[in-house]
């Protein structure tokens, strides 16, 4: 029965780690590997994990910087395009300008030759006409005489042609 109570009693006691009398054991190494561990951390692995976000950090700020110059440069970039656009509009105004104040020129000048080609054929048209009329009034004077010559035959009359002209004439002139 002895070995039979020892065999119980070691069944009694359950975990290991839950022995009383082994608790200053497992304290004594829990408080070893903590150190370890803090150690091993403190000296190795936290310096490279501090490393890594120091240079993380590091690029992400250049990054930022980077960005922050190429966004004033992109500033300064549109301000020198929007001024070259100005500068070219301005441009193009002054030369439509210039070729709207040419084209006007050359217009009035043509005007100005189509005027005096108008006067001149005008003249030369009232010439003509004035030439015309005179001719038709000469033709219808003689027309007159003649007609009226032949009137005062008709009406068995002699007439004298000089009577018949200063009839006519005093006539066509009131």
């Amino acid at each position: 029965m002895a070995t039979e109570t020892a065999g119980a009693a070691e069944d009694s006691v359950g975990l290991p780690q839950l022995d009383f009398s082994t608790f200053d054991n497992q304290i004594f190494w829990l408080v070893v590997a903590l150190l370890a561990i803090y150690f091993i951390l403190s000296r190795i692995a936290l310096p490279r994990i501090g490393s890594v976000l120091a240079e993380r950090q590091g690029t992400i700020t250049n990054d930022i910087a980077a960005a922050e110059e190429l966004k004033h440069k992109a500033t300064a970039a549109e301000a020198a395009y929007d001024k070259a656009l100005a500068d070219a509009r301005a441009e193009a105004d002054r030369i439509v300008g210039e070729t709207k104040a040419e084209i006007q020129s050359e217009l009035d000048a043509e005007l100005a030759k189509a005027d005096a080609e108008i006067a001149a054929r005008t003249s030369e048209s009232e010439a003509a006409i004035a030439e015309i009329r005179d001719g038709a009034q000469d033709s219808v004077r003689e027309v007159a005489k003649d007609t009226a010559m032949a009137i005062v035959a008709a009406l068995g009359r002699d007439a004298d042609q000089s009577a018949v002209d200063t009839a006519v004439e005093k006539e066509m002139t009131s």
